[in-house]
């Protein structure tokens, strides 16, 4: 089998390739291994080369490739994603995995995928709504895959001595109604570290409130 013609699409990396069994793929240069680079899809010396079955595989990898990153562009147009979570949806959809991990590999290194930004947009939303607790929000982040020491960081530069003083409020005020009892001190001290919250927010409202 050889090569009838390559074209460029929009764009360096964008290729047509058209095969001799009239069969063609667009692809990315990206997406070829690097031993193609550099004389495969070059135009002027394509036309009429023989293809083993190796790059044969290597085109329709490459095509596929396309074709996944196209379904994730569309994903990440609609909301921030997590690296995680966003190979989870492409597996689901049917990209084979080695395929999918080619993908988020080239989106994270163009910056369109990012765990941490992701966790810090998240941590944003969550925190102007007073929901949960440092704990429970730590939780959240790495069951979307989040690494735990990048969800950590995100806490911690979102969650200032204001924000952290009206999440504990809110906690409280929902979680714990009784509260404000004097014999409730041990308890609620303990249970407030438990969920995460610093001891200087937990001493500030026992003083606030004189409890």
């Amino acid at each position: 089998m050889t090569i009838v013609s390559v074209k460029s699409g929009t764009g360096e990396e964008l290729k047509k390739i058209e095969l001799s069994d009239g069969s063609f793929f667009w692809f990315k240069t990206c997406y070829l291994p690097p031993l193609f680079n550099d004389e495969l899809y070059a135009e002027e010396k394509a036309e009429g080369r023989e293809i083993s079955a190796d790059e044969d595989r290597a085109f329709r990898f490459a095509s596929e490739c396309l074709t996944a990153e196209k379904a994730a562009l569309r994903l990440i147009a609609r909301a921030e994603q997590t690296v995680f979570g966003i190979s989870r949806k492409l597996e689901r959809r049917g990209h084979e995995a080695a395929c999918v991990g080619a993908v988020v590999s080239r989106l994270a290194e163009l910056e369109l995928l990012d765990d941490r930004r992701f966790a810090r947009l998240w941590l944003e939303s969550h925190l102007g709504r007073r929901t949960g607790s440092p704990r429970r929000l730590l939780a959240a982040l790495c069951g979307r895959g989040i690494d735990r020491n990048d969800a950590e960081a995100a806490l911690k530069s979102c969650l200032d001595r204001e924000r952290e003083t009206e999440l504990l409020n809110h906690y409280v005020n929902r979680r714990y109604p009784a509260a404000g009892e004097k014999t409730d001190l041990y308890s609620l001290k303990y249970l407030l570290r438990g969920e995460g919250f610093s001891a200087s927010a937990i001493q500030r409202y026992l003083e606030e409130r004189e409890i």
